[in-house]
């Protein structure tokens, strides 16, 4: 943990009932687990990373492994909760229509630093949704939560091979959007 305390008393300390230690790992992990489901087009990633973090700390007595493990363990939880929520939505399908003046009517800020960050935002989540959602889904794993080929094959039930391959053909889709858009690297 980037906090300065070794993760097995963190673990420990969060199996005991600390509530600093809870909110260790929240820390740590909720952005990461937060930008995937985001970037895999969840409704409402927030919901889904606080039920995940709900089943992770609810959960804790089962964990065994080390902090890379946990972390594999948080965005397998993460991953079968956005795949519960699109079935969950694909049975009854959102009527509700979005407000745009909701999400970019706010307020004060920096003007041209909200503009940028949205253009940017905006661009990650184009290039994300031109992706297959396997391929999608491994390289999100491996970017954003930082896990290995072998826990991304755990997460998805697939073998470290596939997941090789969904990543070379994730990363060549991607490049060629880039390169067919002109967009620097």
């Amino acid at each position: 943990m980037s906090v300065g305390t070794p993760f097995p008393e963190v673990l420990g300390a969060a199996r005991a009932g600390a509530a600093w230690a809870f909110e260790v790992l929240y820390r740590e992990l909720a952005p990461a687990v937060t930008g995937y489901l985001r970037l895999h087009g969840a409704v409402e990633p927030d919901d889904l990373t606080s039920e995940t973090f709900l089943a992770v700390f609810t959960g804790l007595g089962s964990f065994d492994g080390d902090e890379n493990g946990f972390r594999a363990w948080v965005f397998t939880i993460a991953h079968r909760r956005l795949v519960d929520d699109w079935r969950r939505r694909g049975r009854r399908p959102d009527t509700t229509a979005w407000d745009d003046e909701t999400e970019h009517g706010r307020i004060g800020g920096d003007v041209e630093q909200e503009a940028l960050a949205s253009l940017g935002t905006e661009r990650a989540h184009q290039l994300c949704a031109a992706l297959p959602a396997d391929q999608r889904t491994v390289l999100l794993l491996r970017i954003l939560a930082d896990l290995t080929v072998d826990q991304v094959a755990a997460v998805m039930g697939r073998s470290a091979q596939a997941i090789k391959a969904l990543q070379r053909r994730g990363l060549a889709t991607l490049r060629s959007e880039l390169d067919r858009t002109g967009a620097p690297l």
